[in-house]
């Protein structure tokens, strides 16, 4: 049987190369590769209970999350919970209670809040479930601020 004058042949070709393309380009979605990340964010050695974490690549978008009652959070970048690009980034931490308009009460110290001052990074090479990201007050503890 000849392919090239055979409709249904043709067709069967037509199928198997469009599915040898399909599998050798693999299921990309134009972004960067990320790997799902999630972990659990400490002050002082127990669970922060509140606030938000975002992972700083040098070259790409940060992944951020909501710590949640139990200090546990899950990184988004582009889709939800789709995690963070791999390679060395800083972090940033901020946990407030905005009591008024003038008046925030800080659950971990501001210098957490960005990531130039934090003095935090981690390294992130495969998926993971269990990053902890350790904080301190230094011996300090939470205070009120009114502006």
């Amino acid at each position: 049987m000849q392919l090239h004058n055979n409709p249904s042949g043709r067709l069967a070709l037509s199928i198997c190369l469009l599915v040898a393309i399909v599998a050798a380009s693999g299921c990309s979605d134009g972004l960067p590769h990320r790997v799902p990340v999630s972990g659990v964010v400490k002050i002082d050695g127990k669970p922060l209970d509140r606030g938000s974490i975002m992972i700083v690549p040098a070259d790409d978008r940060p992944a951020g999350g909501s710590i949640g009652p139990d200090g546990r959070f899950t990184l988004t970048s582009y889709e939800l919970n789709d995690g963070v690009v791999t390679g060395t980034h800083q972090v940033a931490v901020q946990s407030n209670i905005h009591i008024d308009e003038r008046t925030t009460k800080w659950l971990t110290p501001k210098k957490y809040g960005d990531p130039k001052t934090s003095g935090l990074t981690v390294t992130i090479e495969e998926p993971t479930d269990d990053l902890v990201i350790e904080l301190t007050w230094d011996g300090k503890e939470p205070f009120t601020e009114r502006l």
